[in-house]
């Protein structure tokens, strides 16, 4: 399988199955399209390039003929026969902690009903923290490296419980011969001094919620008084971010149907100051006014590429930022089994409420048809958990046949079954505006390999 387009008057092929990433010649690229899917050249398609002279074509077909005996092009599938190993039940490596079932924010995009995760808002306990913490050690196997993310709503509303679960972790690493590593997600409302500092002494990374240009940002993202958020939080990420050298962050906004320019709101980002920056789209309910429809995917796809030329340019010009969407590593990246299963929702990863529930990610708590058990009994052997250890891009079918496959992962569970009540059916919109930053992101890294 291959996937061959063009971008910003260049012709980019990805050979799917190796991973090879070519930059190919008008000549070179318009050949590679007489040839059919198994890797035949098909001398039909091949009298039709008229354009070029008979040279030309033998020279292009030798380079092409070249790239496939050396399992650069048409590489066969070497993953399948490996699947049951890649695939297997595998054990819990993250939790993420629900510290605050509440939110002093009310996004109008908010997926979690503004924190009460269509529940009732409440705070988790440390008592039901350090429980979360001995169930990830007894369910962890012989992973050493474990994720805890402390997620709300917001979860500085009970930072004192963040503190104290963080201190009993680091006591039980001890003696279980276990590595912690924390993430914060937060809207920086409460973001104060002795808070800043907490977070950047053990903290590995921090999440910081911010949607762009103060319009955009103040739109959506309203305090409980309906007055913007962007006057007060920006000075607080600032500081946030100047103090914690050298140390990962993130500062993640959402774009809407309102700013399909978003691309102007991640530069924006970035002319503050931010590095490391994130614009992620809303997956919001059909027809809410602020949802991605179809008819968007056009202005969408040229945002990101426009967005892409620009990246590139500001990078050669010393302006260097990085966009989390546009990451990619061609010669590493995530192992194979990663690429074929995603985030390990409902497997590796779970959510932990204030109540001490088990679901398989903050995006299905409060749906109780998800419901996996809890902190004190442990999992409940609910069967939903073995669908989610059976999915993987071979069992999902558009899946199996889409170029984008080893990228993606498949797609967001959630987001499946948000719009097609179906965890194995992805959201095609989502699926869309992956295939295209992908697409930027080849583009991008080619341009590195040109610049070298």
């Amino acid at each position: 399988m291959i996937h061959a387009y063009k971008i910003h008057g260049e012709n980019i092929v990805l050979d799917v199955m190796s991973g090879a990433v070519h930059l190919l010649d008008d000549i070179a690229y318009d050949v590679l399209g007489c040839y059919d899917s198994d890797g035949t050249l098909n001398p039909d398609k091949l009298r039709e390039l008229t354009q070029y002279d008979e040279t030309q074509i033998n020279e292009a077909i030798v380079d092409i003929e070249y790239l496939i005996d050396n399992k650069m092009l048409f590489t066969d599938d070497p993953y399948t026969e490996m699947l049951p190993v890649w695939t297997k039940q595998t054990v819990v490596k993250a939790l993420c902690l629900h510290i605050a079932h509440d939110c002093n924010l009310r996004c109008s995009y908010c997926f979690a009903d503004t924190g009460e995760y269509m529940g009732h808002r409440s705070l988790m306990s440390l008592e039901v923290g350090k429980k979360a913490i001995d169930f990830l050690i007894e369910n962890s196997g012989n992973r050493r490296n474990l994720e805890v993310d402390f997620f709300g709503g917001e979860p500085l509303m009970n930072f004192d419980v963040v503190k104290g679960i963080v201190e009993y972790a680091r006591e039980r690493e001890k003696e279980s011969d276990k590595n912690f590593r924390f993430t914060i997600t937060t809207n920086a409302m409460l973001l104060d001094e002795e808070k800043r500092a907490y977070i950047n002494e053990n903290m590995h990374n921090v999440v910081l919620s911010l949607d762009g240009r103060k319009e955009v940002n103040d739109a959506v993202r309203k305090r409980i008084d309906g007055k913007g958020s962007y006057d007060r939080i920006l000075p607080l990420i600032k500081k946030m971010v100047e103090e914690r050298v050298g140390k990962e962050y993130y500062v993640r906004g959402t774009f809407t149907r309102k700013n399909l320019d978003f691309g102007t709101d991640v530069l924006h980002l970035a002319d503050i100051g931010f590095d490391q920056v994130s614009i992620e789209p809303v997956v919001a309910a059909k027809d809410s006014g602020l949802d991605i429809r179809n008819e968007d995917l056009k202005a969408v796809c040229d945002e990101y590429e426009r967005l892409a030329k620009e990246y590139v340019e500001r990078r050669k010009n010393g302006q260097w930022f990085n966009f989390f969407h546009f990451m990619i590593d061609l010669e590493g990246g995530p192992c194979i089994a990663k690429r074929l299963r995603g985030c390990g929702s409902g497997t590796e990863y779970l959510a932990v409420t204030p109540e001490g529930e088990l679901y398989p990610c903050h995006q299905f708590v409060g749906h109780k048809e998800f419901y996996l058990g809890n902190v004190y009994d442990g999992l409940n052997g609910n069967s939903i958990r073995e669908v989610f250890s059976d999915i993987n891009v071979y069992t999902k079918p558009q899946c199996n046949s889409c170029w984008a496959k080893f990228y993606c992962s498949g797609g967001c569970a959630a987001n499946a079954w948000q719009f097609n009540n179906d965890i194995k059916i992805p959201y095609e919109i989502g699926c869309e505006l992956e295939k295209k930053r992908v697409e930027c992101a080849l583009w991008i890294k080619a341009q590195e390999f040109v610049d070298s």
